[in-house]
């Protein structure tokens, strides 16, 4: 019955809200100087006096008079916050300033006391009801939202606090401070608990989930900090970090799941920022496979450096008109001055490589553009080298032949020891480079390799993220497979920083960090979204983790160096690796059969010239070309011996 009129009431239209705020003021304000007369005499059958009558009708009005000015009325009762308190108090003294001024002015008996008792009962009569109505509104609403308990004493978990009182969603029950001296204390009307109490604190409150609130200044351990998040049985989720808020680009309430850089579990790695715009800053820029994961966010960065030229290089349509319109829209926002130029094209072109080059005077290349997805290019076996190989090779020649003055390729840990083609063949794409750079001396080319990227296309923490929501199993190749990881930016920034540092057929290798382990991180992130896994031990668990085999061309560990000995760089995190290298006529005759190879779609041969190449190429399986064991390759005849189709060179 309750609810029925408190709905009917929110129902009512704005006029007739106020309204009803203006008569129960009157009501209120009358009560309030009737008291305080009657309090005063200490006759509680107190009746005015005609001219006592008119003195207080007169003031009441002012006084209403003075709220409307104040803007009272125009607040909304639900959503009243502390501030309404001050305009309160000032329509109070305001009118009790005008209760003695009247008096004076019609000759009528005021005592001094009165307007002070009276200040005092409209103060609490106003507000109280208005603050009384605020809470019975929201606790009712209150009762439909989720509670939930920040991580993060600091402004940032207050404002987000504030943010969720005031939607439908979620209802803040109370902070957890990294400080164990802020345990116990109070924020508002919340409890503040200490993060080594976070269990009981969850248990306590009933908590529903727990939000990451966490000021990005603060020094955190982030894997102790993972750790114990990852043993509460509620979800984990976060808000967006400073940047994104000052940025507009994000809201303090928009919830979503833990970012990757949290489930790494350790701090992001800072590149050295004034090298980096030094070597960008009004230079012209080109970036190959801009629409890709990698590509795109080199553009970000890039942009934000404030070259005066930056073409797109991309041969995907849809993947240019989108990292196109958002550039665009960063440029035009942050007021860069940028001129963007997206162009479509591919990286096999070199007389198309070469003109774009040439038109916009280009300077430095990120070379970005590569199959890069194991399991696929080990099923296409020849478009992965025409891109990954004779891509970077026409890239590179175009660049040389424009006059560019800085070549950067963005490798991969697979390159070294390869078990698969898309390993072998940017391992051979670095071979290609380091040759050119022996060739000549115009276009300084440098390699910068590295592990797996989280967040990027094919990267296993979406994938898991979408299996887990989607009831399980998550599916892991094998129980022991590790892999490095970084993330978009920081690998994006630490490219930059190597390429800025690169004299001439360097390989650079980011320093990782530890390895993960996949399994490991299935697991992390399936207690992290609040749910148990299920095992032998656990079946009424959630999810199941379940292991499918390596796929073609996987191997359990990745490595970043062929050799033992890095040397150090200007970067802590930025080591140059000492390989191996062929001159550049034998890399030429390499690339002229590999051609001629491919040309033929004789993926046998392709395989077998990547294994004679110094690539340290091993495949740990059969060729598994899908055109290739489908027997419509325009090659050499084929046999099939215990079931595996086997191509025979002529």
């Amino acid at each position: 019955m309750r609810n029925k009129v408190i709905n009917r009431i929110l129902r009512l239209s704005r006029p007739t809200k106020r309204a009803i705020s203006v008569v129960s003021d009157f009501v209120l304000l009358s009560l309030a100087i009737w008291a305080a007369f009657a309090l005063r005499f200490e006759n509680y059958g107190w009746m005015p006096s005609d001219k006592q009558l008119w003195v207080s009708f007169v003031t009441v009005v002012v006084t209403i008079g003075a709220f409307v000015k104040l803007g009272l009325y125009r607040a909304v009762i639900r959503y009243i916050s502390e501030h309404a308190l001050l305009a309160i108090f000032m329509g109070v003294v305001f009118s009790s300033v005008a209760l003695i001024v009247l008096g004076f002015l019609f000759q009528t008996l005021v005592p001094r006391s009165v307007p002070v008792i009276y200040g005092a009962f409209a103060f609490m009569l106003v507000a109280g009801t208005r603050f009384g109505v605020r809470t019975i509104v929201r606790r009712r609403n209150d009762r439909s939202k989720d509670g939930v308990l920040i991580v993060g004493a600091g402004p940032k978990g207050m404002q987000l606090a504030s943010a969720l009182a005031q939607g439908v969603e979620y209802r803040p029950l109370g902070f957890v401070s990294m400080l164990n001296a802020n345990h116990k204390s109070m924020i508002g009307n919340l409890p503040v608990y200490a993060i080594d109490h976070i269990e009981k604190a969850v248990r306590d409150l009933d908590v529903s989930r727990v939000l990451l609130a966490v000021e990005d200044d603060e020094p955190v351990n982030r894997k102790e900090l993972m750790r114990i998040l990852e043993g509460l049985s509620v979800p984990v989720q976060t808000v967006p970090s400073m940047s994104e808020l000052v940025a507009g680009v994000a809201r303090i309430n928009d919830i979503r799941d833990l970012e990757i850089e949290d489930l790494l579990g350790r701090d992001p790695v800072r590149p050295d920022t004034a090298i980096v715009a030094d070597s960008l800053y009004q230079k012209s820029v080109m970036v190959t496979g801009a629409g890709g994961s990698i590509g795109s966010e080199l553009c970000r960065q890039i942009l934000r450096h404030k070259p005066s030229t930056l073409v797109l290089f991309e041969q995907s349509e849809f993947s240019l008109y989108s990292i196109e319109r958002e550039l665009h829209s960063i440029n035009e926002v942050e007021g860069l001055g940028v001129s963007l130029h997206p162009v479509l094209g591919s990286v096999a072109h070199r007389r198309r490589g070469e003109a774009v080059m040439r038109a916009f005077g280009i300077q430095t290349v990120y070379h970005a553009a590569a199959y890069k997805h194991v399991p696929l290019v080990e099923h296409n076996v020849i478009e992965g080298v025409q891109n990954n190989v004779f891509g970077t090779w026409h890239t590179a020649e175009a660049a040389i032949a424009a006059g560019v003055e800085r070549f950067v390729l963005i490798s991969t840990d697979k390159a070294v020891r390869p078990t698969n083609v898309m390993g072998a063949s940017k391992r051979l794409a670095e071979l290609v480079l380091q040759g050119l750079a022996q060739r000549q001396s115009k276009t300084v080319f440098s390699m910068v390799r590295f592990g797996n990227v989280l967040g990027s296309s094919g990267s296993v923490v979406p994938l898991f993220r979408d299996q887990i929501r989607d009831g399980g199993p998550v599916t892991v190749t094998h129980q022991d497979i590790i892999r490095y990881f970084m993330t978009i930016p920081e690998a994006s920034q630490l490219v930059l920083q190597a390429g800025s540092m690169g004299r001439g057929g360097e390989v650079f290798v980011l320093d990782m960090g530890e390895p993960v382990k996949i399994a490991d991180l299935a697991r992390k992130m399936i207690h992290l979204m609040g749910l148990e896994e299920k095992t032998d031990d656990n079946p009424a668990g959630d999810i199941e983790v379940v292991y499918t085999g390596l796929r073609p061309g996987e191997k359990l560990y990745e490595e970043l160096l062929i050799g033992d000995d890095p040397q150090g760089t200007a970067h802590p995190r930025i080591m140059m690796a000492r390989e191996v290298s062929m001159p550049w006529d034998e890399v030429a005759q390499l690339l002229e059969r590999l051609s001629s190879a491919s040309h033929t779609f004789d993926c046998g041969k392709v395989v077998e010239l990547l294994r004679s190449a110094p690539t340290g190429y091993a495949p740990n399986g059969e060729v598994v070309d899908l055109v290739w064991c489908n027997g419509e390759a325009l090659s050499a005849p084929a046999v099939a011996v215990d079931g595996k189709v086997h191509r025979l060179n002529p």
